[in-house]
């Protein structure tokens, strides 16, 4: 039912973050008004039948929610880096997913509806 809510909206801005089985779009649309809100995507490939299909969860987010809802990831993220991983190197990590994604990089099994 979501997605039928931002179908026909112009997308204005797409950012996509892939991440191991999943894959993160990071879309600015705008309403019929020219207000913009954004949408976060997680997309995840799954077997059916005799090929696959992509289930997908979508989050709406709206201007007047933006400040509070990156201040909470922030606080989230560091909350884990700082206190309950602050062994982990976290840049390591990234520079070891960026070299393993470049190998198996194929951007044309990605079709959206």
């Amino acid at each position: 039912m979501e997605e039928n809510n931002d179908k026909g909206r112009e997308e204005i801005y797409s950012e996509r973050v892939r991440a191991g089985k999943r894959t993160y779009f990071f879309d600015v649309k705008s309403t019929r008004s020219n207000d913009y809100y954004l949408t976060i995507t997680e997309s995840k490939r799954r077997p059916k039948d005799d090929g696959f299909f992509y289930e997908k969860h979508k989050i709406f987010l709206y201007k007047e929610d933006f400040n509070k809802f990156v201040e909470a990831l922030n606080n989230t993220v560091d909350h884990v880096k700082e206190e309950l991983m602050p062994e982990v190197n976290f840049e390591d990590l990234n520079k070891e997913h960026e070299q393993a994604g470049q190998s198996n990089s194929d951007d044309s099994e990605l079709k959206w509806d």
